[in-house]
């Protein structure tokens, strides 16, 4: 028993320190990371059953493991509802932070329809055997699309940990994300000043600040950019600038283009929440690099990682719809059949 315990034990971790090292760019860095827990709660119950008899011996064991059983039972009992109230609060606050527009209604928008699809539709739609079957595949969809958004965060966060990495980058490079007329933005600066929190620690790197000219723009974001980090005490030696791009791609695509021929290790620093995405883009364009992330509000951040999700299935759609199709066949199968007959 015990042999087998470890043998799981160390195939999941083994599994997930591989995928870290060959491909933490994707979402098997978030899937192989819950794989692993899942095994280690599942090590961690085998050996309270191989040990019960040693742990009955010990003063109230068993209580405090029915407490912590209790505890994890109401945590994820709560889970949906915790979720549903943060995203509607979260929501709100970016509303009244960020105006009422429809690009800052994402969080708000899928809490409340979290609540109406899970709670109120179920009570006014019409039980027939064909409506459950169309709800139980909806259902199915909205839960495959959940578990990704899951493991999408998941591999997010992931993918700004670095607690091995040296300070040996090359290049850093700063992705602009829009200015007012020439003034730097506080998401902007806070993008900067990672940047530059990693410049300093680096022997010989460069920093690429990278960002197009928009509309409503008086000078290139990559501009004021590297005037604010000169404020800042950056060597303008160290400054490169790219100033043709208009979005993540270009800001990729064009700084590439300014790397030195013996530049192998590249950092892509940008927003948090907009780091994965990145990541993903670099990996299809073939780049190696390591993502790093500013902070920024909560709120802001919540609604933002929505954006990004959705932008994540814009690249990916044709995938998870075909993964989607394959798990829905039988249920799809049975929907045509009751609708024909």
């Amino acid at each position: 028993m015990i042999s087998i315990i470890f043998t799981i034990l160390f195939i999941s971790i083994g599994f997930f320190t591989l995928v870290m090292i060959l491909k933490p760019r994707s979402l098997l860095s978030g899937f192989s990371f819950v794989l692993m827990l899942i095994c280690l709660l599942v090590c961690a119950l085998l050996v309270l059953i191989q040990f019960s008899e040693q742990i009955a011996q010990i003063p109230g064991a068993y209580i405090v493991i029915a407490i912590l059983a209790v505890i994890a039972m109401l945590i994820l009992g709560f889970f949906p509802i915790m979720l549903i109230l943060f995203l509607i609060v979260e929501g709100i606050k970016n509303v009244r932070h960020e105006g009422f527009r429809i690009p800052n209604l994402l969080s708000l928008g899928f809490g409340l329809f979290l609540i109406a699809y899970f709670f109120i539709s179920p009570m006014i739609l019409v039980h027939s055997e064909t409506i459950s079957l169309l709800y139980l595949i909806v259902s199915i969809a909205v839960g495959y699309f959940l578990m990704i958004l899951s493991i999408y965060c998941l591999s997010a966060m992931l993918n700004t940990i670095h607690p091995f990495s040296k300070n040996n980058i090359d290049e850093i490079v700063v992705l602009g994300s829009g200015i007012l007329k020439d003034k730097m933005t506080p998401l902007l600066k806070a993008r900067v000043d990672e940047g530059i929190r990693l410049l300093n620690k680096q022997k010989d790197a460069k920093l690429i600040l990278s960002g197009g000219q928009g509309p409503g723009e008086d000078i290139p974001e990559s501009q004021a950019m590297a005037q604010y980090a000169i404020v800042q005490g950056v060597d303008p030696k160290l400054i490169v600038m790219e100033q043709e791009s208009k979005n993540t791609h270009e800001n990729l695509m064009y700084s590439r283009k300014l790397f030195r021929p013996e530049s192998r290790r590249i950092a892509i620093v940008t927003t948090r929440y907009h780091v994965f995405r990145a990541l993903i883009l670099a990996r299809r364009m073939n780049l190696n690099c390591k993502g790093y992330g500013s902070k920024t509000k909560w709120y802001f951040s919540v609604n933002a990682m929505l954006r990004e999700f959705i932008g994540y299935l814009s690249l990916t759609w044709k995938t998870h719809l075909t993964v989607l199709a394959i798990f829905l066949a039988p249920l799809l199968l049975t929907a045509l059949i009751l609708f024909t007959f």
